[in-house]
């Protein structure tokens, strides 16, 4: 099953099932997205909307995704939130968008969704200028951890939702025009993160 076809079944109970266990770990994490108000900002999977009520006015705002039926909610909700926002089907791992077009770029819940996320961490950096921030939120394995079964797992959940064994200190290796600025316990323990990187110049 593709991704784009499991989050269309999805879609309709996303809300349901990941709004309230993550709205706070949303809202913590974009509380240190404070750009200028005449800055660009992308939300990279911007699912169902869930971000909206928590982004600060003044940024110009636009969001991907690659599921038509979750950019549908998306609509709905940045209607009811008065929210200007532009938003594009378009695939984290080959982004739409010219080199440093922003200044900030948010991925909540998306990094260990895709099926190559050192590939949407790569887009990601290649679109925000030097000096912006790249805001993160999701579940990550420590380095070293063994962890079987959240690794065994991730064989059948990838093709389902999500992935369960990506190692974040491996894509920032592989990544290195960013710099870690932040990283801290967001849920589950401390199996999501909040983490915060800058682009160096």
């Amino acid at each position: 099953m593709s991704l784009r076809h499991a989050y269309t079944l999805w879609a309709p109970v996303y809300d349901l099932a990941v709004g309230l266990a993550t709205r706070e770990a949303r809202r913590a994490s974009l509380t240190r997205l404070v750009p200028a108000a005449d800055a660009e900002v992308l939300l990279i999977g911007v699912g169902t909307g869930l971000d909206f009520p928590f982004l600060p006015t003044g940024p110009r705002y636009t969001g991907v995704d690659l599921t038509p039926a979750m950019l549908a909610r998306a609509r709905r909700r940045a209607e009811r939130h008065d929210l200007a926002i532009a938003l594009e089907e378009a695939d984290a791992h080959a982004l739409p968008f010219a080199d440093q077009g922003f200044d900030a770029v948010v991925m909540h819940l998306i990094v260990a969704v895709v099926p190559e996320p050192e590939r949407a961490l790569a887009e990601a950096a290649r679109v925000l200028r030097p000096g912006g921030r790249l805001l993160i939120l999701d579940k990550f394995l420590a380095p070293g951890q063994r962890a079987p079964v959240r690794r065994a797992a991730s064989r059948m959940l990838q093709h389902l939702a999500t992935r369960t064994d990506v190692v974040f200190e491996e894509l920032l290796t592989a990544t290195p025009s960013l710099a870690l600025i932040d990283d801290r316990p967001a849920l589950a323990g401390g199996w999501f993160r909040h983490i915060e990187l800058e682009k160096r110049a």
